[in-house]
This record gives structure tokens, C-alpha cells and sequence, in this order.
């Protein structure tokens, strides 16, 4: 039986070319997504009207999957995700892709998809987006200058690094650009005026990744920002409002030419006549659009009228008239009426053009009976009748299904689309990967298609924004950051204040120096060369750090405090891990296509960080040992995954396993989570709450003690006495920082008898994870996941029409609110305002003094979305994950530190919606300086960049707090995070080794000191972002490897050109000091009249090669003291220096050829 690609609806065979208007039944699943596809190869462009933006997405995934492989894919035309006249503009991303779909539609499309808000918006005419769009080839001809000022006058942004849409930068003759629309930024290389190259790059770590012959850039918003355009913007003002223009903040910005935030809402201003989405769609389409696609306009119209009447009397920023951003819902419908219609009806319909599909057959998994897969395969059985097509989620899941076809010797074919199943005529189980979320069934006109919902139930799709890198070192967290005045530890002479780079010439030598101010007034200059000896103080409050004297003594005392602590704790840590490893338990093993079944269930692509600790507990839970791991991550990482599937091995292995949460609350999400994912499996999951009867609670323990339960969760309720179970194989322990001392006490007793894994949320510093690594095993899960945007933060005088707005913009898009309000004798009236600003709202309240009973009961039913918003105190800051939430109002956020302020804004912003964070202060004037400062910072902040991980540096001390004992915060507080996390390292490697004895040498992990007298850094006119500078020179210092070096070297070329002079000595020099730090050689010093090498009294350099320098150039070197060679001669040559000191330091290398030294020593006598 050969089906088509697209078979057509036997009613529509014969289309009439004229207009027609029919109904088309219900079609449940992908059904209606196939008819649409199928009717835009028998009808052309087809026009498609989404009700919702679930719907848009589905339809936009499914046509896409049905239409042939050579046929464009559907274009998408989505809303701003703001509310009519909004405070905010709409994320780049959002802006990026509307503009290269209406550049698309005028090119031509044969479907586009339409949120039916955006009927009715007026756009930039057609005319514009295309005159500004243009295309650049390799080897054609680009003014540099001309260029940037075209891109300015198209909105493009100007920065130091790109990385979003709507953003380039200009460095000589290289210049980045992320064009709208692109998937990637884009790196031109240009010779003289003429295009050699054009790269696309990682916009994460700014390295080139592959290459293309064009580019094509499209205007990077919506409107021009040309002086023309700023110019007809203030005449149309003018003609439009009453009034003093200068009274409006929009209208003083844009004269000056700046953009305020929600801009877009003056669109129409920008142009002599704006357009609407009819301009840019074909003039003769077939509409598809919902039966009450006039009620849904209607709808929109009202509420763009009321939002006009409650901001007319804004004079700072006027609203546009609704009829100037939006035609009329019924001009729309007319427009609509006049070419063919097809309206989709939501029941069954005897009327119907097409056969109805009321549902779509579902295949559920049943792991309680001995083959899970019965339904499924009985269907596939019939596949030389009915052909069957099965979509999984991703490659390893398709592995799955054709392992469990071929256990049923079942023949199985792979197929890259649906047009090559469709089309094949011998076609009867196959598999492909899609990203489809409902099965296709109509019967008669297509095969089936079975998606894993069917299978499995719905699942939680995680829709991608752009792909961001996984890469933990790309987010730089020391010093790049700095800011003049912040703390900075030098470790030989404490904690200074940063002043910035200063450039100083000295001695005909021109340099870059970090300045460092001291206690007392006294200032140290530092070569950028040099930058290693530096740190970022992390540790109390920046404002309170302990500063030093330059040349006192209080810096070393603090120095020896915190050694003799690190190595206490060190010795403390070696003790625990040595008891561990005395200890024998069992050995658990797993059957895999069992193990492959459960994980296949898993809706979501692990991330790197993910899988490595999966498999980390996987070996542990293999081993003899008892495992004692923690796990780290921030919520929605997915650190449950990985405890979901150690429990699965414990369960598989006939053992129990207990799950302790802090919280009622917490223990009643994870009992959900786990008893849905172990629906199919034979296990038993129970939860003791107070939340059941008492007899409920006995039948539970009785039921735990006799072995029938599998998974018992709870909180603390676990640990008392009464509690006992017949095989405890594993206990997890979710926050364990958040139970009491005793409770701790009773859980440290527990990882001598069974296996322990334990969940924390608060970050452990990646530097502490290495220097415990092999005592503590951690794993620390630090990808975000795909889709993760990052939160809009707006700090804001208290406003009831700022919290109404807020309420509203996520109200209006399906979301909920969190109204954050940290007074509890005030905390009433404050939701009773509320309640008068939405009287629509549902709202409750809860905070810390409410009976615990009533507290669990409110927070779960906003977990559950049974209200709109939650009116709160600060007992949310490490609560459950709510992913509708993405609205966080923090009242008085004035009183609140940096750190808190990150964890709560960190509650929203968990799905691919842009959250929003409204910090509501008194008026700017009532605020400190610390204050003031604190809320910039955080408002400046990006979630997922670099500014979120200094943020995120006061947890980490917590969490390190948490990890080694509160006792040693004073100690990292005294001397910093990074220096007291080297010592805790230095004392296990030296208390781990019989023959050191604890910080015998202080000096010993110091890299070495090489003063050539040369200049060494970065130009400012080669790269002037002093930012950009620092995060270069504190990678080349962390380097290790030569290879490293080189590597590096290639990247600045690849982003800003080759390199001057200075900067490749600064790359000669970090590779001299790579060398002689390997050899054991503490200082090498050479200047015009000679110089010395110092060495290390256990230094690793060759004898032989020592004996030929001496022997063969006695007048030039000289043994002055055991560890010391000093070298005179003429060096004024800063050429000749740099070569000697190669050739030493190669001569001096044990793996260097002998045959070598006399070949330098030649081209040095040239």
C-alpha cells in the first residue's frame, strides 16, 4: 500500500479557484496540522490563525514535519509577549524573529502561522525592512566606516562583545555582527576595503566555528533609528499629543536619540504611514482560522481600549490612540472574508468539508506487567495492513524503540522524515526522530504516527531559545569583573582596593598596570604580566573587607590563622574518607534494557553536567563502598533525574530507599515526582505528611518495617525511632544544610551503614569541588537548561500602577505572580491592596507564623496553579519549583543583600517565557549609597553570564560554609575565598603525602617570576574594552600547558587581528614562565647588563644541560650560590635577551635534545 507525502482529503480534490468559505470538523492530535500542509500543495499560500501560543508552537512543529523535505518550512509571526502600551520592550530574540519572517513573507512563503493578537497590529511598512535589508559577499567590497553607520541607522547596537541579536562591534579590520534572524553572529575579515573571510562564531566563547561565502543582515528593529526617522518621530509627536512634548520622557529620549524600554508601542510614529500584516501577506491565501476568531479579536480590542483609558493621563508617556496601533476587529474580519476561509470548529460537525477525528489511540506503557510494551506492539503487529510510523524525541530514544521492535523480531526501518516513510511503498514499522508532541490518526487517508505522549502520557517540553555553551569556563569569575574600588587580595600583601589599569612608561619601557590602593594611603603597581598573584576578594560584604597595610604585619597573621584552620579541616576530611573506605556494603548492578526503559522516559535531553553525574553515582552505587555524594545545582538542573535513577538501581536490587526533604511541601512535590515516574514500574512510593490520618501514618510505618514499600519520602518524621525498614538500600537528602543539628548527627550515622546521596541547591564553589576532589565526592551540575532566558529586572519607586502592570503582563500571558512582602504585621493589608488593584485576581497569603498545616496547603495550591498570586514572605527563598511563575514583585528591596536578592529573583525564570523581577524601593533619594549600589548591580545583572556567577560567589561561601563546617567562614572571610581554598588544597596534598610536612614551603605553588624588562600586554588601540583586557589576561595567566598558550594566541587573532608586538611578548613571556615554573626555577631576571635564574632548592632541571652552559660560556655564566646562575654580559638588545632566555630555558629542560643547546648556542653567537 503506497501512501503519498501529503495524500489529499478526498473532500478536497477538486478546489475551486475562486473564494470559498467551508468548515472543517474537530481533528484531534497532529491531524489538523496534516490536512493544513496538504492543503497549501493543493491550495498555495495558506494563511494559519493561532488561538494560543501552545497552539502556535504545535502547529508550527507539526506542518513543518509534514510538508516535504523540499518545500520552505512554515513561517511563524508571533506577539511581543508584552501588554498593549507596555513599560518593557520584547526580548531580541522575540524582535530578531518577527523582522526575518515579515522579510520572508515578502519573499514569498507558502504557510505562515499568526498569533491572531497580531491581526491586528500596525507594523513598519514592507518598504522599509526591505530598502535596509542587504547582503554581503566574500570578496566584495565594504567600507568600514560606511558599514557601521548603516548598522547604527538599522538599530544594530554597538558593544565590546557580541553575543545577542542586534549587536556588532568594530575591532580594526575585523567586525562582528549578529544579524536578525541569523541562528549565529557573524565574523567579517576584512583586507584593506575588500571582504576576505566571513566566519559565523560561538557567541559564549567568541571563537570562530566555520565559514560561508555570504551574509545577509536585516534591520535590528522594528523601526528606523536614523536621524530622518527621529525627526519624523518628533513632527508626528507633535501633530498626535497635546501638550508640551517636553513633558514625555519618549519624546526627550528619541530626540536625543535614545530608545527608551517599551518603544515599540510608538511605532507608527516612525513612519509616514504604517502598515499591518495584510501588506506583507499574498494578496490571493486560503485562511485557516479558528470558528471564533472574532470573539478572540474582540477580546484583544477591549483590552487594548481599557489599558488606553488607564494610562491617557500619563503625560511622561502618553499612550497612542488603540486606532493608531490597531485596526478594528472587524476591518480584519472583512480583510479575512474576502479570499478563501476555512474555519476549524472544536466539536464534531455532520457539516464538515473533512471527516472528523474526535481522538487520537493511545498505546499506554504498563511496567507492572511482564511485557510493558503489549498495546504498542499488538498495533505494530498489523503494520503490513496499516502502516506505522513511531517519532521519538531524540536519536538515543529511537535506539530504544528498535531494540524493543527487534526483541519481537520485528522488522524496522529508520526514516529521516515523513515524506520518506509516507512515500515508500514497502513501508511498514518505522522510526524517526521529531519533535512532535500529538500522534497523526485518519484512518484511510495517511499511515499512523505514533508520538511518545501516547505512549507515556504529555509531557513537559522544553522549547529551545538559541542554544547557549555548556562550557563552565566560559563564564570568567575572578578579577574580570572588577570595578574601581572593589577588594582585591594580592597574596603577599593582602586585601587592597582596585583602582583600574594604569599605563606607565619606565625606562623607555612602556607597560599596563593594575593599580591597588592599601590601608594608610599606600599604592602597589602590579604588570598585568603578573596578574596571577591577584584574586577577587570573595568573602563578607566588599564594603567591610579587611583591609591591609602595605609592609604591616597583620596580613601574615591572618595568613598563618587561616593555614592552621585548612589544615584542621583537612585532617578532619582525611579522617572521614578513610573510614569510608574501611567500610564494605554491597555491590548494586542493574539489568540495562530495564535501566534503558526507565531513563527513556525522561522527557528532556540530559545536559553534559547531567550525565556525568549520573554515571558518577551509577559507579558509585557499583562499587563495594558505601556512596557518600553530593550533588549540586541550582532548581530546575535537573539534580532529581539523577536521584530518580539511583533509586531505580536500589529498587531493581531489592532494596528500599528513603527520601528526606526539609519541608512538608518539598516532601510532597518530590512524592509526586517520583510516584509518576514510577507509575509503570512494580514499586511502591509512599509520602509521610500531616497531610494524612493518623492511621494512614501507621499503616505507612508498618508498611516500610515489612519490606513493602520501596520508596518511603518525608521530612525529618524519618529519622525518629519508630521508623525502621526490613533492606534500606539508599537515603537522599535533599538540603541537608536546612535540618537541625540533631538531625545532622543522626544523618552523619547513616553514611557508615547505607548509601547516601544528597541534593543541595546552594552552590559549591568549582575550585573547593577540585581541591576535595578524592575525599568528598561531589558532582556539580552547572548547565542551565536549553531555553533558560534571562530575567528582566526593573528597580522601581513603589507604584500600585507598576504592581498592577506587573500582575497583569503575566496574568494576561497564563502565568502567576509572586508579590514578595517581608513584614508580617503588614502582610495582610498589603494583599488586601492587591486584591483592590485586580479584583479579578485570585490571591492568597503566606508566610513563616501561619500554622504549618495552612502554610503547605496555600504553597501547594499555587504549585498547582489554583490561584494567581501568592502574597509572601522571604520562606519562599529556597522553596518549590513553580515553572508558571514568572513574575516576582520584591517589595522594600532596599533592605534586602545581593545574595538574597539573586535567590529570590532566581524563583522565576524557570521555562522559556521572559520572567520579570520588579525590585519596588522607597524613593531614590530615602535610599543608602549601599543600598543604591546593591540594586544596581543586581539590575544589571545577567542570569547567565558572567555577573550571575559573582553574584552567586557570597552563596558559594555559604555553601562552603555548609560543606566544611561554619567555623571556617571567619577564615575565608579574613583572607578570601580563593587564597584560603588554595591552602585547604596544599594541606591535603601535603597531609595526603608522609614525606611533606604540612606548608613546608609556601612558595611552592607559585608560578615563576620573569622580568626580561620588556613590554609585555595588551594595547589599548588594539583592544580598547579595558573588561575584554582584564578576562584575556587572567586567561593566559590560568593557563598550564604551552598548548593551551598557543591555542589561545589563535583565538585573539581569530576575534581582533594579528597581534601587535606587545602582545605576542606577553605570550613569550607566560610561555617562559610555564617552563621554568615545570623546572623548579623561581625567578628569571635579565636585563641590559645581564641578570640571574634563581632556582628552587629541589628543581627539576637538566645537570648535563647546567654543566654545558658553564663549561662552554664561562665568562657569561656563573654559579654564585647553589640555587643561583647569574649571567653578565651585553644584553641591551631587548631581541637578544628574549632568544637567550629560550635558549637557557630549553637547554635547562631534561626533554630537550642535547643536540639542541649547540644549535641556540649558534644562532645566539649570529
Amino acid at each position: 500500500m503506497i501512501f503519498l507525502s501529503l495524500p489529499p482529503l478526498s473532500t478536497q480534490r477538486i478546489l475551486p479557484t475562486e473564494t470559498f468559505s467551508k468548515r472543517w470538523s474537530r481533528r484531534a492530535g497532529a491531524s489538523l496540522a496534516f490536512s493544513i500542509a496538504n492543503l497549501s500543495i493543493e491550495n498555495g499560500p495558506t494563511i494559519v490563525v493561532a488561538r494560543t501560543p501552545r497552539e502556535h508552537q504545535l502547529l508550527l512543529d507539526e506542518i513543518g514535519f509534514f510538508l516535504e523535505n523540499s518545500l520552505p518550512k512554515p513561517l511563524f509571526f508571533s506577539g511581543w509577549e508584552c501588554l498593549p502600551y507596555d513599560r518593557f520592550s520584547p526580548h531580541p530574540e522575540i524582535v530578531s524573529q518577527r523582522i526575518a519572517t515579515l522579510v520572508d513573507l515578502k519573499t514569498g512563503a507558502r504557510i505562515v502561522v499568526i498569533s491572531a493578537d497580531q491581526l491586528l497590529a500596525r507594523l513598519a511598512p514592507p518598504e522599509f525592512l526591505l530598502s535596509n535589508s542587504f547582503k554581503l559577499q566574500k570578496g566584495g567590497a565594504l567600507d568600514p566606516q560606511a558599514f557601521r553607520s548603516r548598522l547604527s541607522d538599522s538599530g544594530y547596537l554597538s558593544v565590546s562583545r557580541v553575543i545577542s541579536p542586534g549587536e556588532f562591534a568594530v575591532r580594526g579590520g575585523i567586525i562582528d555582527v549578529y544579524p536578525s534572524g541569523s541562528e549565529k553572529p557573524f565574523r567579517i575579515d576584512l583586507f584593506g576595503n575588500e571582504i576576505e573571510k566571513i566566519r559565523f562564531f560561538d557567541p559564549e566563547s567568541q571563537k570562530s566555528i566555520g565559514e560561508t561565502n555570504s551574509l545577509s543582515i536585516l534591520p535590528a528593529r522594528e523601526f528606523p533609528t536614523d536621524q530622518i526617522a527621529i525627526d519624523r518621530f518628533r513632527a508626528n509627536y507633535r501633530r498626535t499629543f497635546a501638550g508640551d512634548p517636553q513633558n514625555s520622557i519618549i519624546y526627550r529620549d528619541v530626540s536625543q536619540g535614545k530608545f527608551p524600554s517599551g518603544i515599540e508601542f510608538y511605532l507608527p510614529l516612525f513612519f509616514a504611514h504604517a502598515a499591518t500584516i495584510f501588506d506583507y501577506l499574498p494578496e490571493q491565501a486560503t485562511w485557516v482560522v479558528p470558528y471564533d476568531l472574532e470573539d478572540l479579536l474582540n477580546s484583544e480590542w477591549a483590552t487594548l481600549n481599557d489599558r488606553y483609558s488607564q494610562f491617557s493621563y500619563d503625560q511622561e508617556r502618553p499612550p497612542m490612540p488603540p486606532s493608531e496601533i490597531s485596526m478594528a476587529p472587524q476591518e480584519v474580519i472583512e480583510r479575512i472574508e474576502s479570499q478563501s476561509v476555512i474555519k476549524t470548529n472544536s466539536d464534531v460537525s455532520t457539516k464538515s468539508e473533512i471527516k472528523a477525528v474526535a481522538e487520537v489511540p493511545v498505546y499506554p506503557v504498563d511496567h507492572q506487567v511482564s511485557e510493558p510494551f503489549l498495546t504498542l506492539i499488538n498495533r505494530v503487529k498489523q503494520s503490513k495492513e496499516f502502516p506505522i510510523l513511531v517519532s521519538a524525541e531524540s536519536a538515543g530514544r529511537a535506539e530504544t524503540f528498535r531494540d524493543l521492535f527487534r526483541s519481537y523480531d520485528l522488522l524496522v526501518q529508520e526514516y529521516s522524515s515523513w515524506h520518506e516513510f509516507a512515500s515508500d511503498p514497502d513501508a511498514q514499522v518505522g522510526i524517526c526522530v521529531s519533535p512532535l508532541d500529538r500522534g497523526l490518526y485518519i484512518p484511510d487517508e495517511a499511515p499512523e504516527m505514533v508520538v511518545e505522549s501516547q505512549l507515556y502520557g504529555s509531557k513537559k517540553r522544553q522549547n529551545k531559545r538559541r542554544g547557549r555553551s555548556s562550557d563552565p569556563e566560559a563564564i570568567i569569575r575572578s578579577i574580570a569583573e572588577l570595578k574601581p574600588q572593589d577588594p582585591i587580595v594580592h597574596i603577599d600583601h593582602g586585601v587592597g582596593r582596585y583602582e583600574g589599569l594604569k599605563s606607565l612608561s619606565i625606562d623607555g619601557k612602556s607597560d599596563e598596570f593594575i593599580v591597588v590602593s592599601y590601608k594608610g594611603g599606600g599604592k602597589l603597581y602590579i604588570p598585568v604580566f603578573n596578574i596571577g598573584v591577584l584574586s577577587r576578594y570573595i568573602g563578607g560584604d566588599s564594603d567591610t573587607a579587611p583591609l591591609h597595610t602595605l609592609g604591616g604585619e597583620q596580613w601574615e597573621k591572618a595568613r598563618s590563622r587561616a593555614r592552621k584552620r585548612a589544615y584542621d579541616v583537612g585532617a578532619e576530611l582525611l579522617k572521614t574518607q578513610a573510614l569510608r573506605t574501611l567500610r564494605v556494603g554491597k555491590s548494586l548492578a542493574v539489568e540495562e534494557q530495564q535501566y534503558r526503559a526507565f531513563t527513556s522516559e525522561f522527557p528532556f535531553e540530559e545536559t553534559v553536567d547531567q550525565e556525568s553525574a549520573i554515571e558518577a553515582v551509577r559507579e558509585d552505587l557499583s562499587a563495594i563502598q558505601p556512596m557518600d555524594r553530593l550533588i549540586c545545582g541550582d532548581v530546575g538542573f535537573g539534580k532529581t533525574e539523577v536521584a530518580l535513577r539511583a533509586t531505580f538501581i536500589v529498587s531493581s536490587n531489592n532494596q528500599q530507599t528513603a527520601i528526606l526533604a526539609p519541608t512538608t511541601l518539598l516532601a510532597q512535590q518530590h512524592f509526586e515526582t517520583f510516584r509518576d515516574r514510577f507509575a509503570n514500574q512494580p514499586v511502591r512510593v509512599a509520602c509521610l505528611s500531616r497531610f494524612l490520618s493518623k492511621s494512614q501514618i501507621e499503616k505507612i510505618i508498618v508498611d516500610a518495617r515489612n519490606g513493602k514499600i520501596d520508596i518511603l519520602i518525608g521530612t525529618h518524621r524519618l529519622l525518629q525511632k519508630d521508623i525502621t525498614f526490613k533492606a534500606l538500600g539508599l537515603v537522599i537528602i535533599d538540603e541537608e544544610h536546612r535540618f537541625g543539628v540533631r538531625q545532622k548527627e543522626q544523618l552523619k550515622q547513616m553514611r557508615e551503614e547505607v548509601d547516601v546521596l544528597t541534593l543541595t541547591a546552594t552552590p559549591i564553589p568549582r575550585t573547593l569541588n577540585i581541591a576535595l576532589s578524592g575525599i568528598r565526592s561531589i558532582s556539580l551540575i552547572s548547565t542551565p537548561p536549553a531555553g533558560r532566558v534571562s530575567i528582566k529586572t526593573s528597580v522601581q519607586p513603589y507604584s500600585k500602577s507598576i504592581i498592577k502592570e506587573a500582575c497583569l503582563r503575566e496574568l494576561h500571558r497564563g502565568g502567576q505572580v509572586y508579590f514578595l512582602h517581608n513584614e508580617v504585621s503588614s502582610i495582610e493589608r498589603v494583599s488586601e491592596t492587591i486584591r483592590d488593584l485586580l479584583p479579578n485576581a485570585n490571591i492568597q497569603v503566606a508566610h513563616g507564623q501561619m500554622p504549618s498545616g495552612k502554610l503547605e496547603t496555600v504553597m501547594r495550591d499555587f504549585y498547582h496553579q489554583r490561584f494567581d498570586i501568592l502574597v509572601c514572605s522571604t520562606i519562599i527563598e529556597s522553596g518549590i519549583d513553580v515553572p508558571t511563575a514568572n513574575t516576582i514583585i520584591i517589595n522594600r528591596a532596599d533592605r534586602f543583600g545581593l545574595a538574597q536578592l539573586h535567590q529570590l529573583r532566581g524563583r522565576v525564570g524557570r521555562s522559556r517565557h521572559q520572567a520579570f523581577a520588579f525590585l519596588l524601593t522607597p524613593e531614590r533619594e530615602a535610599l543608602t549609597e549601599t543600598a543604591s549600589r546593591r540594586l544596581a548591580a543586581i539590575e544589571e545583572l545577567n542570569e547567565l553570564g558572567v555577573g550571575f556567577a559573582l553574584a552567586n560567589q557570597d552563596l558559594e561561601i555559604r555553601g562552603a560554609g555548609e560543606l566544611l563546617g561554619e567555623g571556617q567562614s571567619g577564615a575565608m572571610e579574613e583572607v578570601g575565598f580563593t587564597l584560603y581554598t588554595d591552602y585547604l588544597n596544599r594541606a591535603i596534598r601535603d597531609l595526603s603525602d608522609d614525606s611533606l610536612k604540612p606548608f613546608q614551603d609556601l612558595e611552592a605553588n607559585r608560578p615563576a617570576d620573569v622580568e626580561l624588562g620588556v613590554s609585555a600586554f595588551i594595547p589599548s588601540d588594539y583592544l580598547p574594552d579595558v573588561h575584554t583586557r582584564l578576562v584575556l589576561y587572567q586567561r593566559i595567566s590560568n593557563l598550564a600547558e604551552t598548548e593551551g598558550l598557543h591555542n589561545m594566541q589563535l583565538e585573539i587573532i581569530d576575534r581582533f587581528g594579528m597581534l601587535p608586538p606587545e602582545t605576542k611578548m606577553l605570550f613569550n613571556l607566560s610561555r617562559f614562565r610555564l617552563i621554568a615554573t615545570l623546572l623548579g626555577i623561581a625567578h628569571v631576571r635579565l636585563g641590559p647588563n645581564g641578570g640571574s635564574f634563581q632556582f628552587d632548592p629541589d628543581a627539576q632541571v637538566d645537570s648535563q644541560g647546567l654543566s654545558y652552559l658553564l663549561n662552554t660560556k664561562r665568562r657569561i655564566f656563573q654559579m654564585t650560590s647553589p640555587v643561583k646562575l647569574k649571567i653578565t654580559g651585553d644584553l641591551s638588545d631587548t631581541d637578544t635577551r628574549v632568544d637567550l632566555c629560550e635558549w637557557m630555558l630549553e637547554t635547562l629542560d631534561p626533554q630537550r635534545p642535547v643536540q639542541k643547546w649547540a644549535e641556540g648556542l649558534q644562532k645566539l653567537d649570529q
